[in-house]
Parts: C-alpha cells; structure tokens; sequence
C-alpha cells in the first residue's frame, strides 16, 4: 500500500466534508471563481500593478518586484509539474467516494497544489514588499487553497503542501533577488 492510499483514507472524512459547502449554489460560485482567479489572472494583474502598489517614486523597484514574481511562478510551475509527474496521487473526486469535482481540473495529479503553491508564492513576496497588500492577498491566497479541497479537486495535504513549497520557493527569490 502506498502512503498516498494510506493518507488518502485518512483524509477522506474532511475532504467529504469540505466539499459538502460545494452543494450550496452560492459556495459553489464563489469558490469556482476564487479558483478560476487563481489560475493566474488575479496574480497577473498584481504583477502588472506592482510598480504602482510600490509606488511611483519607485517604480523600478516595483518592476524588479514584478520580475521576481514572474520568476518564482516559473519555478513554481516547473516544480510542481515535476512533482505531479513523478508522485502520481490521483485527485479526491476520483480516488474516494462522496467527493463530486465541482470544477475541471486543470491536470491529472493532485500533488501538490499548484493553486496554492502559486497563492502563497505571490502573496509572500508582494507583501514583503508592500505590507498594506496582506490585508486583501491573505485572505484571497486561503480562499484559494481552501476552494481546492471544498471544489473536490485536491486533499488537504496536496494544500498544505502547496503552501510549504510556496514558502520555499518566496524565500529562496528574496535571497537570489535582494
């Protein structure tokens, strides 16, 4: 038995639970669309509007900000896409009964959680550098990571795992950039 099917069991209990909130059509659209925003168009425009959160008087500061972001989402892309490849943990809604996939998925794998790895990535460096931004990245990075278990889409370790990655992966581009 793999550790995966061991943890999988484990977490099947909070995985239906969580996606039980999916049943309320109104929890559903909103965490369709947090997830929807986290493929990349919130994170996007926070690159784009970097220079201007940083402000005028520094936009070039601003646009290295930006360039780091760009940056460690690359990386972020890679490594996941490394993991997934190589870990192979099928999804909630198709390994464990009770779950229903709320949205399509956007790969095959569900570890890690590149959704969260990204969130959490983005939402670290911006606020290292404009710390008035956590007031509204904070809580859209947890709303991301929780819409991945509560869509069906990932288990609550795929998450947690996005975020430690998400943490390295912000840590290690404030030590290469600054």
């Amino acid at each position: 038995m793999t550790i995966f099917v061991r943890v999988d069991r484990a977490e099947h209990r909070l995985c239906v639970l969580a996606n039980a909130a999916c049943r309320r059509r109104l929890v559903r659209a909103l965490f369709r669309t947090v997830s929807r925003l986290g493929d990349g168009v919130f994170w996007y425009a926070l690159m784009a509007l970097m220079p201007l959160f940083v402000g005028l008087d520094e936009w070039q500061r601003g646009l290295w900000v930006s360039t780091q972001m760009l940056c460690a989402g690359a990386a972020g892309l890679l490594l996941y896409k490394f993991l997934k490849r190589r870990l192979v943990r099928e999804r909630p809604f198709i390994g464990l009964i009770g779950i229903e996939c709320a949205m399509p998925p956007l790969d095959r794998y569900s570890f890690p959680s590149g959704h969260t790895l990204h969130a959490v990535t983005f939402t670290a460096i911006a606020i290292r550098h404009v710390p008035e931004l956590a007031v509204v990245l904070v809580p859209f990075a947890l709303l991301v990571a929780a819409s991945r278990v509560v869509l069906g889409l990932h288990y609550p370790t795929d998450v947690l795992a996005g975020a430690a990655l998400g943490g390295m992966l912000a840590a290690a581009s404030e030590a290469m950039f600054w």
